[in-house]
Formats: structure tokens, sequence, C-alpha cells
């Protein structure tokens, strides 16, 4: 598949969001999987934000960018908090540059391997919901062709998420978005109890219960707590592994 074809296919995926149900948590995977295969950069995350203005690990790539996130969260600084707090794109080539700029965030990035990031908000009009983040493993600059399409995976995940009557019914907003949070919180646990059982990292635990969803046809929040209540374990079609 070339890549004008992958970048259609792409933006047909996520706008199949704008209907009247769709799977949250499912939809944020897509988008940081879809931006990884499609632009050059090594990983992906997500950072979205709650009523309050709270802001949480809503999608990652891989369990490393995920414990990055969360550790700029903590600390309270780092380019997509930045981002998320402004509003406005932040491309930071080199973080080796920039340890003054994020003194706790920038080392610690670093250490783990990533060089570069290149950060997009979410946001619709003047609703800013959360920041897309793009991580490389060497320096270099994000090409203004890659930043449109990272920006623009961006806004149409955003108006999945949001919906234009959700704009005006701040009820819904806040129902939409909680529910994604909750859903994430319920992801997370069995990611750790399928890790456990079957002896594998997160990330392949992750894979084992998208996998199951999919081909059930079901949301990952409800298998997820099927395997939180300890409901009989089911086998990934084809693996032979349990999940």
């Amino acid at each position: 598949m070339n890549r004008e074809h992958a970048l259609a296919s792409a933006f047909v995926d996520l706008a199949d969001t704008l209907v009247s149900d769709y799977d949250v948590a499912d939809l944020m995977h897509r988008l940081v999987g879809h931006t990884v295969r499609l632009l050059d950069v090594s990983e992906a995350g997500l950072l979205l934000s709650d009523q309050r203005g709270s802001l949480h690990v809503m999608a990652s790539t891989t369990e490393q960018t995920k414990l990055l996130e969360l550790f700029q969260i903590q600390s309270r600084e780092g380019p997509c908090l930045d981002c998320y707090r402004t509003g406005v794109p932040l491309s930071v080539d080199d973080l080796a540059d920039h340890a003054e700029r994020w003194p706790t965030f920038a080392p610690v990035a670093l250490e783990v391997g990533y060089r570069a990031v290149h950060t997009f908000p979410m946001r619709l009009r003047e609703v800013t919901i959360g920041a897309l983040n793009l991580f490389n493993t060497r320096p270099g600059t994000l090409s203004q062709d890659d930043g449109h399409i990272a920006q623009g995976l961006a806004d149409v995940a955003t108006i999945g998420l949001l919906q234009e009557r959700a704009i005006h019914e701040s009820v819904i907003v806040v129902a939409q978005l909680e529910g994604a949070l909750a859903s994430r919180v319920v992801i997370e646990q069995a990611k750790g109890v399928l890790a456990e059982q079957g002896g594998v990292d997160m990330d392949v635990a992750f894979e084992r219960l998208r996998e199951r969803a999919r081909g059930a046809n079901r949301r990952l929040a409800d298998i997820a707590r099927e395997v939180i209540a300890g409901e009989p374990k089911h086998v990934s079609e084809g693996t032979g592994s349990p999940l």
C-alpha cells in the first residue's frame, strides 16, 4: 500500500467515528497507530483531559511511551503539556538542546532513548481536550507535510470525540470524556491481569485484548471487565494464547 492510499484509509477509518455509537478507547489507539505508520516517527502517545482539566494518558504505541507520558503529567512539565496548555503545535528537534527548558522531563526522555518530540493539540474551535504526541529516537525536524497530516488526524479524532451536538451540550461532552477515561482505567487493569497470567509484557497483553475485542466485535472495555472479573479465559484466534 503506497502512502497516499494508506493516508486515505486512515482518514476514512477515523471518520467512521462520526456516527451515533463507537468505541472511544479503540479510536484513540487507532489514532496513535495510524500516526506511527504514516509518519517518520518512532512512537506516539495521546493525552486527554477530564472536565477538571487534569490530563490522563489515553493511548500509546508502547508501554515505554505511556510511562514517559505519565512522567510528564506527574512532573508537570514537558513539550506535550506545553502544547495542551497553549493549544499550539510544538516541535522539539533535539531534546538535548532543551534541558534547561524542561530540566525534569528532558533527561528522562533522553535516557529512555527519545531525542525529538513533536506534539499537536486536539482541539475544535476554542476547545482543547488533549494532545497527540510524536516521539523520535533520533534528532531532526518533522516535515511540513507530516506536521499537517498529524494535525489533521488529531482534528478528525477530536471531532469524533466531541461531535457537533456535544459542543453545545456540555453534559454530553463531560459524559463522553469521562466515559473514555473510565474505560482506560479498566483496560489498564486488564492488561496487568493478562500480563501476569500469560507471562508476557504489557504491550503483548494489550494486543491480545484488542484481538479478542475485534474478533468478537465488542468494546475493549467490555472484554477488559470480563478479564478482571475472572471469567473463563478466551483464546486469541490463530495464536493459541490464553486471553
